[in-house]
């Protein structure tokens, strides 16, 4: 749903940084391993210690990188799939410690076991969702389809816990879980469901 955003950031507001490291001969990697290990960072140290708002603004200035690695890819014309490969891979790693610092909040500051489990199901149902798209690509299926991509996770929890800390409304970012935890359970269905679709015409088309 974001996606159509990522050519005005990368175009627009990142080409300087973009511009920038390559100057400094920074590899893209380098830029997805620091947004990586800045994002867990975040999560995993101002989350648990009910500093929600601080976190949020720690972990943006890291979520930019997964915009600035892939512009930087393209742009100095690499052409070899391991920055792909440590990108998506890295990916999995910080949304884990995105949401693992969430249910940490909630099972240490909060005390809450319901949203503690919400925010594991969104964990798991993200990675679900990631791995069902890189198994069907590499069945030939087509499967980037779904109302909760990584994208869309990732804003829609940052920006209701931010206001809801700062305005003292927690029922934002509660709002905000059960939203996310439906949403990335039916992308996962939806995925399932359009694969199951493919594969059946497939094998319809060989008998």
């Amino acid at each position: 749903m974001l996606d159509r955003f990522k050519q005005f950031w990368q175009g627009v507001m990142l080409a300087p940084f973009v511009n920038l490291f390559l100057r400094l001969g920074i590899s893209p990697d380098v830029v997805t391993l620091v947004g990586t290990l800045g994002l867990s960072f975040g999560a995993l140290f101002f989350f648990p210690q009910g500093m929600v708002w601080q976190g949020v603004l720690f972990i943006t200035a890291f979520v930019f990188s997964d915009l600035v690695d892939g512009a930087m890819a393209r742009k100095s014309g690499r052409k070899d799939d391991f920055g792909a490969f440590l990108d998506s891979t890295l990916d999995r790693v910080a949304d884990g410690a995105l949401f693992a610092g969430a249910a940490l909040y909630f099972a240490w500051v909060v005390e809450d076991r319901l949203y503690t489990a919400l925010c594991l199901v969104i964990l798991v149902m993200g990675a679900v969702t990631s791995y069902a798209r890189s198994k069907a690509d590499h069945l030939g299926y087509d499967a980037k389809v779904g109302v909760a991509e990584r994208p869309d996770r990732l804003v829609g929890f940052l920006v209701p816990a931010f206001f809801a800390d700062v305005l003292d409304l927690p029922w934002l970012l509660e709002a905000a879980l059960w939203i996310l935890a439906v949403a990335a359970t039916a992308t996962v269905a939806q995925r399932i469901w359009t694969v199951r679709r493919q594969a059946l015409a497939r094998a319809a088309s060989q008998a």
